[in-house]
């Protein structure tokens, strides 16, 4: 990289946000400049940093995926290597390897009115150097989660036990768990997951929950897909999947909403026919909230089902008192016995990889931020960032954004304007940006920026209603543009 390298468009993280942007892009504006700049060695962002045993979508592929390019595989809910061939693909599908910066980390964006344009400050994850780029806009797909740490307790006693103590997100290689008696702290898609996935090895998975979730089987192969996909062919077939699963997803989230109670005995009723006869359904599938209050765990055949049925893993509701040397105590006085303990305790939510942003010179406060139709921060010139839907597939929201991205792009343009920014109303009532009880989001709702009460200052989680904001004007009277000041002499 040269000392000041010079984009159109900076997208950051190379998941499935970051290469579906580039795609669009590629596409919608095939003579814009962009690089992708990721902070680790490969592409695939989650998919590729979490290697723990069973790792897979929680989500159908068919709507997970993207609009533009068909999931043919016969899973439905796909475990990561196959996932991870399809972010490959779309990489090698449009020629966007070359525009990919492995090991590069953004650490600081400030932009710039009279140049209308970010001057970004990077750091080589591998060597230390540092470097700068300077992009018209800035577009952030790294999502929501801190890749650098995940969240962990402090458990009272931790340091006394002998085995070995695990987070997900940082599985060790060599973790050798055969035969060996398994803790899984937490109830959450993670730690339903392990369950199956180590109890084939291990001797007996435990999965210990504070607070029980609420879990639903799925077939992992969609067999309506898979039959319009052979009758269609993949193209037509994956389009009419999406349709039917979007409907499904709000359909269901819509019933748990408007008739919980209803839902909670739908759900305990499924869970029961799964379970065997005498297990105590409402000690450990029995949430205190109701359902959607956070997200559904799908568990793909019913595998945790199964594995429950066949003796080899056990579900405890208790609180932990502390560690010991030999496992953890528990509040009731029951003492469950460990070689691994995995703290599936969730993930810190770190909003735009904690990037420092400077507008003119000054710290943008993202809790003093308002997002504007899900994609900008009012205030902040030229700047996209990507979050997906919290109850529905995540790429259905991505893929909306990225269309109105790129009509926003063609309408500058069109219209003579380097910069854009929205401007929201300081009298305006504000509220959290997310509405979700997942602690995950709770613990750092102070940190995030917040929504308004009315489009298109909500944080939407409607695809149908999203899609007829999109499709609507480019612009509207919350916006505004202009022209860089000193943009004739350095373009």
């Amino acid at each position: 990289m040269t000392a000041v390298d010079r984009v159109d468009v900076l997208i950051i993280g190379a998941g499935i946000s970051g290469i579906g942007a580039a795609r669009y892009l590629r596409t919608e504006h095939p003579s814009k400049t962009f690089s992708i700049v990721e902070a680790r060695a490969a592409a695939g962002g989650t998919w590729d940093l979490f290697r723990y045993p069973g790792i897979r979508s929680d989500s159908d592929l068919h709507t997970f995926g993207y609009e533009f390019k068909p999931w043919t595989d016969k899973q439905a809910i796909a475990d990561a290597p196959r996932i991870l061939d399809y972010l490959h693909e779309t990489i090698e599908e449009n020629d966007l390897t070359g525009h990919i910066r492995y090991h590069h980390k953004v650490v600081a964006a400030a932009w710039s009115s009279d140049d209308a344009r970010w001057l970004v400050d990077l750091e080589r994850t591998d060597s230390g150097e540092r470097a700068q780029i300077s992009a018209r806009w800035i577009f952030c797909g790294s999502g929501y989660y801190d890749y650098d740490e995940g969240f962990s307790p402090d458990f009272a006693g931790e340091d006394r036990f002998r085995g070995q103590i695990v987070h997900p997100q940082h599985w060790p290689e060599d973790l050798d768990y055969a035969g060996k008696r398994v803790v899984v702290i937490g109830s959450g898609a993670t730690a339903v997951t392990l369950l199956p996935a180590m109890a084939e090895e291990a001797a007996h998975v435990t999965m210990l929950q504070r607070t029980p979730t609420y879990v639903i089987p799925l077939p992992r192969e969609d067999a309506i897909a898979n039959s319009l996909k052979k009758i269609f062919g993949n193209e037509r077939g994956y389009a009419l999947t999406r349709q039917k699963n979007v409907a499904q997803q709000r359909i269901l989230f819509e019933l748990c909403q408007r008739f919980p109670q209803v839902a909670r005995r739908m759900i305990r009723k499924i869970n029961k026919s799964q379970l065997p006869e005498d297990f105590p359904v409402d000690v450990h599938f029995n949430p205190p909230y109701d359902p959607w209050d956070q997200r559904l765990c799908v568990v793909p055949d019913a595998d945790l089902f199964r594995t429950i049925r066949s003796g080899k893993a056990s579900i405890v509701t208790d609180r932990i008192a502390s560690f010991t040397e030999t496992g953890i105590l528990l509040e009731s006085g029951v003492e469950l016995e460990a070689d691994i303990i995995v703290t599936a305790t969730g993930l810190n939510i770190k909003i735009i990889g904690g990037i420092d942003l400077t507008v003119d010179g000054n710290p943008v406060s993202l809790p003093d931020t308002v997002v504007y139709r899900g994609i900008m921060l009012s205030g902040v010139p030229n700047f996209a960032l990507a979050i997906g839907y919290t109850n529905a597939s995540w790429t259905l929201k991505i893929g909306l954004l990225c269309q109105y991205f790129c009509k926003l792009l063609g309408y500058m343009d069109s219209h003579g304007h380097d910069a854009v920014w929205p401007v929201a109303d300081p009298d305006m009532p504000t509220r959290p940006l997310l509405d979700f009880g997942a602690g995950y989001v709770q613990r750092a709702l102070d940190t995030l920026p917040k929504q308004g009460p009315h489009a298109p200052w909500v944080m939407s989680m409607s695809y149908y209603a999203d899609r007829r904001l999109f499709k609507g004007d480019v612009a509207d009277e919350n916006l505004r543009f202009a022209r860089a000041r000193q943009a004739q002499v350095l373009a």
